[in-house]
């Protein structure tokens, strides 16, 4: 059977452990490239060639699944097509993880050999475990000096029984990899020097699709792509029957309801790319152009006899934020999408290829309430739309608290922090004010000068909390975490503890006014960029907000001051990054995201607004302790 000669594998990982290192080693000794070819495609500092998006560039990790395909010749010379999908690392991209694994039938689990499994790995391997995946352990970087890789496998195998995996399954084969150096072994102790163990575990461990090609045909749709020329594109594995070109099919969408349509294009997948195909047989993935409606989730089914594919379940969303028109006074300087209806096209776009996210509309018509796994997959979203020329104003992140038996419900995460044992009591107490419950606490195997935690802590008490334990362990602490439950709301949670200066004027920033300021706190901005009034321009080092000039310049007057302008001290501008952006603003605040600039503002531009909704808050709730004090510098 043609379904006996493919194999369909998803590579999982927990963020940086080398999975898509490991994916682009095995694309080079596929035989199936010239070097050439594919250092062409290779780019930014790591060099990866399936983190192609300009993002994952940058930041150097994985945000949307990616599939090839290549072609392997055994040892008995049986040619087999080997499905593999490089999937995201970072806890916030789960959705991604979720919905593509239902085209797999095994997994290759890279592990780290040092770090060992993560609360990605955990959240990915319990997945995998769900669809009853076959895994295969890579045990990657073991030629790193302070490498234990044994220790790794222990640690491994009490992650499988912790999550109860069958007896079967723990009787996983191991690999020992270098994905950088380009080799793996089943042992250390006989090395190594290409990748063909990787291959080969794939071909003996993961086993066949288990597809019936006379059966009428059932293909779940698992993404989507567009194409100018042809439209939607769908992808998916063929679970059943064959899909032909220009065939009459029916799509069934996750309501039931049965659209006939046709198939304009049939493409495989080959290598990096997709090649025209006649038909696709049970058991492959493909992806099929010329389908409209379809969306991630339907099932592509025979027009005689369809029936639809059990629908992939997603995880819910964890936090929401309120996506806003701009309506600050340098609105529409730098974006071409500036509209809500132009933000609410973009959005509803996006929830085509993006499962995990969720748009409702807001309490005003220029308010959209969007939900997502986390901070970064909300900033990602962010910073794509910013890219593309849309300008946007968003509030602070807020966690999703659900009701159950008349009990408020939040989510709560898994919290993953390794620091050096000087620093374990600055960490323990950063986090017990955070209402998080400790796990685990010893000394990692391999590493005596460094601690392993492990937490339970609400969503919310991680808002910010990564910049204060950078802080607290002179930037040596390794912090992950990941979705684990719903539980009981656990009080309060420590805000802010600085207040933040307000600009009152709009205009040119000058180092005579920074400097009259040097000693107020830190600022946001340097001389020469351009505010406006109610933007944040800095932090104060107590904690009230304060209104300050920050546009103020010397008086002209014919009297000289000898060196007086040389001496200005103006504070280097501390720049954050949209997501600490997101976690430092307060409820009264809001993000400017526009293509060219990031901004911090108050909701209420004016002093006079700002006092007036002061006023206007119930007695039995206390005014915000942050109150504008008198006029600085002007």
């Amino acid at each position: 059977m043609y379904a006996e000669t493919i194999r369909n594998v998803a590579i999982i990982a927990h963020v940086d452990h080398g999975k898509t290192t490991l994916l682009d080693q095995l694309l080079y000794q596929s035989g199936m490239f010239r070097n050439e070819e594919l250092d062409k495609l290779a780019g930014a500092e790591h060099a990866l060639i399936m983190d192609s998006n300009p993002l994952e560039r940058e930041r150097g990790i994985t945000i949307l699944s990616k599939n090839c395909a290549i072609r392997y010749v055994d040892s008995d010379g049986r040619v087999f097509k080997i499905n593999i999908v490089d999937t995201p690392g970072h806890a916030d991209f789960g959705g991604e993880v979720e919905r593509v694994l239902k085209m797999t039938d095994g997994v290759l689990l890279v592990v780290d050999a040092f770090d060992g499994p993560m609360p990605q790995t955990r959240f990915v391997l319990s997945k995998a475990l769900h669809h009853k995946l076959k895994p295969i352990v890579v045990v990657n970087k073991v030629d790193r000096a302070d490498a234990r890789p044994n220790d790794v496998v222990n640690e491994v195998f009490d992650l499988f029984v912790e999550l109860e995996a069958t007896d079967d399954i723990l009787d996983f084969p191991i690999l020992y990899a270098s994905a950088k150096e380009g080799w793996a072994t089943t042992d250390l102790s006989q090395p190594n020097n290409n990748l063909k163990p990787v291959y080969d575990a794939i071909i003996q461990s993961v086993p066949a699709p288990k597809a019936d090609p006379d059966q009428p045909l059932q293909m779940l749709v698992t993404s989507l792509e567009y194409s100018d020329y042809v439209g939607r594109i769908a992808i998916g594995k063929v679970f059943a029957g064959r899909v032909i070109q220009a065939q009459p099919v029916t799509v069934i969408d996750k309501q039931g309801c049965h659209t006939q349509q046709k198939v304009i294009q049939l493409y495989e997948f080959e290598g990096l790319g997709k090649k025209l195909a006649s038909d696709v047989q049970a058991g492959d993935i493909c992806a099929v152009a010329g389908l409209d409606p379809v969306d991630i989730g339907d099932t592509i089914a025979c027009s005689v006899e369809p029936s639809a594919l059990p629908i992939v379940v997603i995880g819910e969303p964890t936090m929401s934020m309120t996506f806003r028109v701009n309506n600050g006074p340098f609105a529409s300087r730098e974006g071409k999408y500036v509209t809500s209806l132009q933000i609410w096209d973009r959005l509803q776009k996006e929830l085509q290829t993006n499962v995990a996210l969720r748009v409702e509309l807001g309490q005003t018509a220029d308010e959209f309430t969007v939900s997502g796994r986390g901070l970064m997959h909300l900033g990602i979203l962010l910073e794509n739309m910013r890219r593309e020329g849309y300008e946007i104003c968003v509030g602070k992140p807020q966690v999703i608290i659900k009701i159950e038996d008349g009990v408020e419900q939040e989510p709560i995460e898994r919290l993953v922090i390794e620091c050096p044992a000087d620093c374990q009591n600055a960490v323990i107490s950063l986090i017990g004010n955070r209402r998080s419950e400790m796990l685990r606490m010893d000394t990692k195997s391999g590493a005596s000068d460094y601690v392993h935690l492990e937490f339970m802590i609400p969503s919310r008490g991680l808002f910010g909390l990564n910049a204060r334990i950078m802080t607290a362990t002179q930037g040596r602490a390794v912090m992950h975490h990941v979705f684990e439950k719903y539980g009981p709301m656990r009080g309060s949670m420590p805000e802010r503890q600085t207040g933040v200066m307000i600009a009152t004027d709009t205009g040119i920033v000058t180092a005579y006014a920074l400097d009259a300021l040097y000693n107020r706190g830190f600022f946001f901005v340097r001389p020469g960029d351009e505010v406006y009034e109610g933007q944040v321009v800095g932090e104060h080092c107590k904690d009230k907000d304060i209104p300050v000039n920050a546009t103020k310049a010397k008086q002209m007057t014919n009297i000289r001051a000898a060196g007086k302008d040389d001496a200005a001290r103006v504070r280097p501008a501390r720049i954050m990054s949209l997501e600490s952006c997101l976690e430092y603003i307060q409820q009264d605040e809001l993000v400017e995201v526009c293509p060219k600039s990031i901004r911090i503002r108050k909701r209420l531009l004016t002093d006079n607004d700002r006092r007036r909704a002061a006023r206007r808050l119930p007695r039995d709730k206390p005014a915000d302790k942050r109150q504008p004090q008198r006029n600085l510098t002007g």
